[in-house]
């Protein structure tokens, strides 16, 4: 017998799960997602998130609670009589909400559970020149991350990934790991076990105030930090004047060199940065209310405004 399920989601990553699961066949008997915000300019656009958009397109019941305790809302899940829930890329969900279905409620995370427990687990993997991370199903219970693992699944890390990049190809590999998690638990042959408490390591959230570049590092660390931050949230050089020089694709040079660490060098058509033992070779930044441009881009602005 088909689970009745319920997708809990909002991002783009949450839709290739959805969308797989909806493919797949499932019985999906609604989904949650945001609320609609007005944005843009002037924030007159109303905007819909990415998972209201695939499954309204696709006819399927959605619901958009602004409080997850409301009654109306807990009310309204209950009426969906749902097996089970899917959470991928959701917020915190009250017990009252994660603990309504007879199968409870599974999670897709970012990275091989129990490391890299928190909000940024792909970034982090990346900053600290992780070569795999990873994808884990598991069952939400009271503490952040820390449910009853279900699956797993390995994704490499190449060397010049990007957040962006890895984000994509693992939104992909979860889907895939989100559907064959649900297909194993309706057949009956998939049994959870706990996390390793030994092994636990933690992603915590990304501020701004955390993206700045400490050019005294060694080169192979601060470009792993700025890729780990690219394309958002972006990790800044602060300049002589203090404002934020925001640096986005790059490559690493190792190499000797006596000049001070940070010191931009201009050339033709590129930019290096120094570094404890080499530099960095800038190809894509951003600087102070300008839009993101290639190195040789932002050199001929600088020509053209002297």
């Amino acid at each position: 017998m088909a689970l009745r399920i319920i997708f809990m989601g909002t991002p783009d990553f949450a839709v290739a799960s959805l969308k797989r699961l909806h493919q797949d066949g499932h019985h999906i008997v609604g989904v949650i997602t945001a609320t609609d915000k007005y944005g843009g300019r002037g924030k007159k656009t109303l905007i819909e998130s990415a998972v209201k958009k695939y499954a309204v397109s696709q006819g399927l019941p959605v619901l958009q609670p602004k409080n997850l305790k409301a009654p109306a809302f807990v009310d309204n899940l209950l009426a969906l009589k749902a097996d089970l829930q899917v959470v991928v890329a959701f917020r915190m969900l009250p017990r009252v909400v994660w603990d309504m279905p007879q199968m409870g409620t599974m999670n897709l995370h970012g990275s091989l559970l129990p490391k890299y427990r928190g909000a940024a687990p792909i970034n982090w993997a990346i900053i600290n020149g992780d070569k795999i991370t990873g994808l884990t199903t598991f069952l939400l219970k009271h503490k952040i991350d820390t449910g009853d693992i279900l699956d797993k699944v390995e994704v490499p890390i190449d060397y010049h990934d990007t957040v962006g990049t890895l984000h994509d190809k693992m939104m992909i590999v979860g889907a895939q790991l989100v559907s064959a998690s649900v297909n194993a638990l309706e057949n009956g042959n998939l049994q959870s076990f706990p996390q390793d408490n030994s092994i636990v390591s933690h992603a915590p959230k990304i501020y701004t105030e955390t993206c700045a570049i400490d050019p005294n590092q060694s080169t192979r660390t601060v470009y792993n930090f700025i890729r780990g931050l690219n394309p958002y949230p972006g990790a800044y050089l602060i300049q002589p004047d203090g404002s934020k020089l925001k640096i986005f694709d790059c490559s690493e040079i190792i190499s000797k060199h006596n000049t001070p660490c940070g010191t931009l060098i201009y050339q033709d058509k590129s930019i290096i940065m120094a570094t404890q033992d080499g530099y960095i070779s800038i190809e894509k930044l951003q600087a102070p209310g300008k839009r993101r441009m290639s190195a040789a881009d932002y050199l001929n602005g600088l020509k053209n405004s002297n």
